[in-house]
């Protein structure tokens, strides 16, 4: 039964990479027979190289995703270098579910909030400094022409996850005793850090550096929201040629899906070349002497604190906001019409969106459960790395293969083909989720209850699922919070028929009424938390109640041990 489900997990959540990859690399070379175009041709690649402003749209994609992995990175290592070892890391750990759980378009329109040339920071400088700006003028970092807010926004918003990865990272280093070691030695903790711990931990994170590297090279919603936009990003520009109503460009779009695929493989090898060339080859600073300095890892953690503890107030203000003119610090009106008038339309979408999310959360985690128990039992599986392809490869460079596959098989079943892209993309976050407490977990309890004749099957269920039943429950939050974050799937895969919040608030944000947009990207930012808290909730209601239960045994035991004259 297991070999079953396994062979199906792999059907529904790793072989769909193939034909994906496949159909648009067929598509980029002209063979796409559902429009009669039945020659193979490089036309689509000469129309790519021809298109005006293609260099700079490509130069700057590659700057905002190794800009904002290096700063993501830098700012990761930072706050656990200052705060690892001290007595606030736990306060941290509590801090990173909320973050994670904040999508990022939400943060994106947030971040656009705050910074746009009428945004509150603007409304805050004329306020406290009386700086002056030119309203109509770009803002420097919303839509600029170098990416800086696109990169400063991604830097900040896949930091919560880079710290999430480094947890089970630097509890296998021993800190402690690396720690007693260099003071041994005469190093302070700083020299300690960079020169002991940064390059086992840089060599460790590189699974990790990878997902950010890729997410950025390839991100559209984020993009359409904070990025240029004459040239857009590469993956943006592609995103618009897909939609393009002439269907003799879809080798264009086809080949500019390749080339994205192209190009974060090869920020993903630069990644390699850089870890190797810092910590194998061009190590000599690893033993030039006591020099390291102490990175301000508690003034990175408290602006991504603000960000985040800002954005949700600031929607909920826009929300309610009947008039707020710049360069006011407060709305002079507020008022529920927009609200009101929003809500009948907003309820199906986010019906939608809810149903979509538990489907998908709990699917997920089946299927994470069935891999992982696989993993324990048998020798042949398949290996980490192929099951988190998905975070890896470019959404738009499989999505667009995967669209083609599914018009061959039924193309009417939309919200079959939208549920199913989720699984696809949220099935390796929740793996990932569970892999940790999956390896911590003690295999000696399994034995002890099967040595009192209970059933494999009993076992897991009651001993090992009720002992992991936290992290259970977390790994199902993180699916769900992934499925109502995904954009591209919903809208290529669902032909533009199903509506989400996600894709509503994308489609809102470009030019739309601010308080519309607010209430969208109030309501995405609100669901994840939703469920994060339902989890946080039902995971200390199990806790306490098998506590209780546990004490209750043990009085009742120890009652039945006393002598019957007492």
């Amino acid at each position: 039964m297991l070999r079953l489900s396994y062979i199906v997990l792999v059907v529904v959540c790793c072989l769909p990479i193939i034909p994906g990859l496949t159909g648009v690399l067929v598509s980029s070379l002209g063979y796409i027979p559902p429009i009669a175009m039945t020659e193979f041709s490089l036309i689509g690649y000469q129309q790519l190289t021809t298109w005006n402003g293609i260099e700079l749209s490509i130069a700057t994609t590659l700057f905002s995703a190794v800009a904002s992995t290096m700063l993501a990175a830098l700012f990761c290592f930072a706050i656990v270098q200052r705060l690892w070892l001290s007595r606030y890391w736990h306060k941290v750990e509590t801090l990173l579910a909320p973050l994670l759980a904040l999508p990022h378009v939400a943060f994106a329109i947030g971040f656009a909030f705050l910074f746009a040339p009428t945004g509150f920071i603007a409304r805050l400088a004329f306020e406290l400094l009386n700086w002056q700006t030119d309203t109509s003028a770009q803002a420097l970092l919303v839509n600029d022409a170098y990416a800086l807010g696109l990169t400063l926004a991604l830097a900040f918003k896949e930091l919560p996850f880079l710290l999430l990865m480094s947890i089970p990272v630097l509890q296998q280093l021993k800190l402690e005793q690396s720690y007693k070691i260099a003071t041994m030695l005469g190093y302070s903790p700083a020299q300690m850090w960079l020169k002991i711990v940064f390059p086992q931990w840089l060599s460790k994170m590189r699974f990790a550096l990878f997902a950010v590297i890729a997410y950025g090279a390839s991100v559209v919603d984020v993009a359409l929201i904070l990025g240029p936009t004459n040239p857009p990003t590469f993956a943006v520009l592609v995103w618009q040629w897909f939609n393009d109503p002439e269907l003799a460009l879809l080798p264009r779009a086809s080949a500019g899906a390749v080339t994205l695929f192209a190009l974060a493989s090869g920020l993903m090898v630069l990644l390699v070349v850089v870890e190797k060339s810092v910590v194998t080859h061009f190590n000599q600073w690893q033993f030039s002497g006591r020099a390291g300095r102490r990175l301000p890892g508690i003034t990175i953690l408290s602006s991504a604190l603000l960000l985040g503890v800002i954005i949700l107030p600031l929607l909920t203000v826009w929300s309610f906001a009947q008039r707020w003119r710049f360069p006011d610090l407060i709305p002079s009106q507020f008022s529920l019409r927009f609200w009101q008038f929003e809500w009948s339309n907003m309820v199906p979408t986010l019906l939608n969106s809810v149903l979509i999310a538990l489907i998908v959360a709990s699917i997920a985690l089946l299927l994470a459960l069935i891999a992982h128990e696989f993993k324990l039992k048998y020798r042949w599986h398949l290996p980490d790395y192929l099951i988190a392809l998905p975070m890896l490869i470019p959404q738009l460079s499989m999505l667009f293969g995967i669209q083609v596959v599914a018009l061959y098989l039924a193309s009417d079943h939309f919200v079959f083909w939208v549920v199913w892209s989720h699984i696809f993309f949220a099935f390796p976050f929740v793996y990932l989720a569970l892999d940790g407490p999956w390896k911590s977990y003690d295999p000696n309890y399994t034995r002890a209850g099967l040595s009192l004749g209970k059933s494999p099957l009993r076992v897991f269920l009651i001993v090992k699922l009720r002992m992991l039943l936290p992290a259970l429950l977390y790994a199902w939050a993180v699916g769900a919070s992934v499925s109502l974050a995904q954009y591209l799937p919903t809208l290529m895969l669902g032909g533009g028929r199903l509506a989400t919040i996600t894709t509503e608030a994308v489609a809102l944000s470009s030019g739309y009424d601010r308080r519309v947009t607010a209430i969208y990207a109030l309501w995405q930012a609100l669901l994840p938390l939703v469920f994060f808290s339902a989890a946080l909730l039902a995971s200390r209601f199990t806790t306490r109640r098998s506590s209780s239960v546990v004490k209750e045994r043990t009085v009742n035991d120890s009652f039945n041990k006393r002598p019957h004259h007492l």
